[in-house]
């Protein structure tokens, strides 16, 4: 591993599946160094597979099959900066239709329970307008959302 800072991701003995996924699903994603255990652990056995590295978008993570004992939660999460509505529907429906499930405001989670914030450029944008009307309205819109509606955003935002 080259980085000098890598987010490790706790898995119930899935991580290689979670890799395999994002590598797949993300631009600039790979699945890197397969690492078995050299003995016995808690939440397996020599030879299982007991980490992998990957990157995601860039980012150098690794997953580590530690067993049922700690579950995702949304304290932590990964935002794509999306350019359009067309890649904000492909990485929202690759997650949510590959077992994960719809949020709020732009969220949903995989289905290793792993947060993603799938939030268009446009929204940002929108939310930090320099007129606070507009930005109240299309933040008012995102509110109401689960996958987030380019247009219906830019529209709120125009009043």
């Amino acid at each position: 591993m080259v980085s000098k800072n890598t987010i490790c991701l706790w898995y119930d003995g899935t991580a290689v599946d979670a890799a395999q996924f994002y590598a797949k699903t993300f631009p600039d994603s790979a699945v890197g160094t397969i690492y078995l255990a050299p003995g016995d652990y808690p939440a397996g056995k020599q030879g299982n597979v007991l980490t992998v590295e990957f990157t995601v978008m860039g980012i150098p993570c690794l997953g580590l099959n530690g067993g049922p004992a700690f579950r995702h939660s949304e304290a932590f999460s990964f935002q794509v900066a999306t350019d359009d509505q067309m890649e904000t529907d492909r990485l929202w429906n690759a997650i949510v239709e590959n077992g994960g499930e719809e949020s709020a405001c732009g969220w949903c989670r995989d289905r290793w329970g792993l947060s993603w914030q799938i939030t268009p450029r446009a929204l940002i944008a929108a939310v930090a307008d320099p007129d606070p009307a507009a930005a109240r309205r299309a933040f008012e819109a995102m509110m109401r959302m689960k996958k987030i509606d380019i247009a219906a955003i830019e529209a709120a935002r125009r009043g």
